[in-house]
């Protein structure tokens, strides 16, 4: 469930007249996502995606997301763009919200990506990566490794109610990811949430990449890994190593990977699938049951972290350096 905010028609044709779009014609809420309000807006002048950020969104973090789409569009990634008001500034207020417009990305995500499909996804977070080098705005990362210990904290014995022996499996993990998390890989502008349902196709081509509501400046290779974890797991748990060899294949191709990012791929993959677990868990646990909300069942990255644990190097994720192994 996506829409926190209500909009009345009346409230958004008004905000809708900053714009040089024609009338309202249709708006409904989109139900993917979880942090802010999407509408889909139909106008005279073509379909739009309203955005209200809601209260999990720090305002002061808006014209970072704001600027890196304008920035990546005008580079030719293929990402929403915000629409720029006939005058004022690109944020607006609407129903007690900040929100802004932005252009409509065609295509559909898919719910079984291909090795095809974790290829092209490979290439395109690597071309976002180059793309985004020369933004100058920068964001830390809240969900990074320093910030994985007080979200586990927050989780109190909650942990072992979901699964016995969790909250000691997990203090053990992120004790060790503490103490070996990699600090002298090449860092810039990440995704840090390209799932599925946040890259899209049609006819069989990578259209477009939406949410950036999580991007940051982190490690490269740390984004490549969330990817590892978010594509190329099967439905049944198992790493799929046809598709995790096309993934780390279509980003190489791009901005190859050096030697020390691919050694520390595995611990990155066990930090990604660490941070989506606590995330996970501290909303299962949270998140009361009357909510509308859709909670996510933090278990399913339990299995891929101790899949990571158990990864001896990148070998084993299927990419080989052609002449010779990783």
């Amino acid at each position: 469930m996506a829409v926190y905010t209500e909009v009345a028609e009346g409230d958004l044709s008004a905000f809708l007249a900053r714009y040089d779009v024609g009338r309202l014609l249709s708006y409904k809420g989109i139900a993917e996502g979880v942090e802010n309000s999407n509408f889909l807006v139909r106008t005279e002048g073509g379909t739009f995606i309203l955005t209200l950020y809601e209260k999990r969104v720090d305002r002061n973090d808006l014209p970072f997301f704001i600027g890196l789409l304008k920035h990546l569009a005008a580079r030719g990634l293929s990402c929403p763009l915000p629409v720029k008001p006939v005058e004022g500034a690109t944020l607006g207020e609407l129903a007690g919200r900040p929100g802004a417009l932005f252009t409509f990305l065609e295509g559909m995500w898919t719910r079984r990506p291909t090795a095809d499909h974790c290829r092209d996804v490979g290439r395109a977070l690597a071309d976002l990566h180059a793309k985004a080098a020369e933004f100058e705005l920068t964001r830390a990362n809240a969900l990074s490794v320093d910030g994985w210990r007080p979200l586990f904290d927050g989780c109190g014995a909650g942990a072992d109610e979901v699964s016995d022996g969790l909250r000691a499996e997990i203090a053990a993990e992120l004790a060790f990811l503490e103490a070996h998390w990699p600090s002298d890989l090449p860092r810039g502008v990440i995704h840090a949430d390209l799932f599925p349902d946040n890259v899209f196709f049609l006819s069989g081509e990578l259209s477009g990449l939406i949410d950036f509501y999580f991007a940051c400046n982190d490690i490269l290779a740390y984004d490549l890994a969330i990817c590892l974890c978010a594509w190329c797991f099967e439905h049944d748990g198992a790493f799929n190593i046809t598709k995790g060899r096309a993934m780390i294949e279509g980003y190489d191709a791009v901005r190859p990977l050096s030697e020390a990012e691919l050694a520390a791929l595995p611990i990155l993959a066990r930090g990604a699938s660490l941070r989506f677990l606590l995330t996970r868990l501290y909303d299962w646990i949270h998140i009361p049951a009357t909510s509308f909300v859709t909670k996510k069942d933090p278990r399913e990255y339990l299995r891929k972290n101790r899949f990571h644990r158990g990864v001896a190097s990148v070998a084993d994720y299927g990419f080989e350096r052609r002449g010779g192994a990783a």
